[in-house]
């Protein structure tokens, strides 16, 4: 049966080892270094390790008993449920170090690309439709134009690309942040994937919020919780965020000489969610040849990836990208990438009344009483030096900084022109020429 997390079809998990379309040479060598690296001896704890039902955990291990590599330990163990117990022959610990030596990977079994694949399509970040409630809601905490919600709603609900761009300080990683919490529903992740006969880890805690799942009693016939393919982890549609600090290589397969397995790459882990790159333009990178590295997973929906062996392969691309930049998009793009990229959104500073609004609610919220003579200097005099520019980020600086300064002369936390004008300072920098 298919249980459904908010409209997402659960992979069905596996009833027979012909099920599980992986060689079954690997299958038996990731149980024998299990074993060997676990030290465990029954089924029920081997079946939890390797994320299998136990039926298919046992036919492995009666597959590994016919071939000489495994033995009838004879001992039934106290509180095992009169469950038998198995342990390793000479030449299973033989095949498990020659095993291990080939791939230190042990533990949860991969699950095939191609089986993955059709999972990333019954939960497509595509697939969602967000409605304007859900993205309002998301957003409460920001004050926006009801325009940019006109923009963003369908871009989001397409689940393609959209690049954000405009003065810096205006709350584009706030919205990023908010596409993301409005998302809402739960995605299943592999713990590991298999190409070729190599495994590559796809499940990082770093990336992935797992949901708790209601334990099952390994000793009874009737399983209620886990419905579903356990070499999955269900959790929050994932978010990767990305700074300055990316580089090209970030979206290469890692690869770790000493346990000779494969880590997939940022953009893989976030598969079902959105990628965030944020301050493009800030990365050692020139912004186009990191658009460059977008363009076919952005047009075709799959990604190419390459093993040590030089060998090339596909992995769907199913992400919702989101740039995010300060500068001009015609001055870090040509027009061809600029094609590709699908919503181009600008994100402006507040208007004067948007930004009363945000100065009156962070004041409020910071138990800042508001003072009117305060305000009118501060609209009067202070913004026009600075040809009336607003931003979504001066009133939590301004207030923050009055707040510091009323602590600083043990006075009661207020607002007065002569404060403001302490907190100006300190949000600009005077030009002048420092004599070194």
């Amino acid at each position: 049966m298919n249980m459904e997390t908010s409209g997402v079809i659960a992979p069905p998990a596996p009833r027979r080892m012909s099920e599980m379309e992986l060689p079954q040479v690997m299958m038996r060598d990731i149980l024998l270094k299990t074993m060997f690296r676990q030290n465990q001896e029954q089924v029920s704890e081997l079946s939890k390790s390797l994320c299998l039902p136990i039926p298919v955990t046992q036919e492995l291990v009666d597959l590994a008993r016919e071939q000489k590599l495994l033995q009838a330990t004879g001992t039934l163990h106290a509180g095992s449920g009169g469950e038998m117990g198995y342990q390793l022959t000479d030449a299973g610990k033989a095949r498990a170090l020659d095993a291990l030596s080939q791939s230190e990977y042990y533990g949860a079994m991969p699950v095939p690309l191609d089986v993955y694949a059709e999972q990333v399509k019954r939960q497509s970040i595509r697939n969602i439709q967000i409605t304007r409630e859900q993205l309002t809601g998301a957003m409460g905490h920001l004050i926006l134009p009801d325009e940019l919600l006109d923009h963003l709603g369908p871009a989001v609900s397409s689940g393609r690309s959209i690049l954000m761009y405009g003065p810096p300080g205006n709350g584009k990683s706030s919205i990023s942040n908010g596409i993301r919490d409005a998302l809402g529903d739960k995605i299943f992740v592999p713990r590991a994937i298999e190409y070729a006969g190599q495994v590559i880890t796809v499940y990082d805690p770093i990336v992935h919020t797992a949901v708790e799942e209601e334990a099952d009693d390994p000793n009874s016939l009737r399983r209620k919780g886990n419905r579903f393919d356990t070499r999955y982890v269900r959790c929050e549609r994932p978010t990767v965020i990305t700074g300055g600090e990316l580089t090209l290589d970030m979206l290469d397969l890692v690869y770790n000489p000493t346990a000779r397995t494969y880590q997939a790459p940022l953009q893989l882990k976030s598969t079902g969610g959105v990628f965030i790159v944020d301050d493009l333009g800030r990365q050692a990178e020139p912004p186009q040849a990191l658009i460059n590295r977008w363009i076919v997973p952005l047009e075709e929906s799959k990604d190419i990836l390459s093993l040590q062996s030089g060998e090339k392969f596909t992995v769907p691309f199913d992400t919702l990208v989101i740039f995010s930049t300060n500068f001009h998009p015609n001055e870090i793009f040509d027009r061809a990438a600029l094609r590709r990229i699908f919503f181009k959104i600008k994100i402006d500073g507040p208007s004067q009344e948007d930004f009363l609004k945000i100065f009156a609610m962070v004041a409020r919220k910071k138990k800042l009483p508001l003072d009117e003579a305060t305000l009118v200097h501060m609209l009067k005099e202070k913004y026009p030096t600075i040809e009336n520019v607003y931003a979504n980020y001066q009133p939590i600086f301004l207030i923050d900084q009055m707040i510091a300064i009323c602590e600083f002369e043990g006075i009661p936390n207020q607002m007065r022109p002569d404060l403001l004008d302490r907190a100006w300072a300190n949000m600009f920098v005077k030009d002048e020429e420092i004599i070194h």
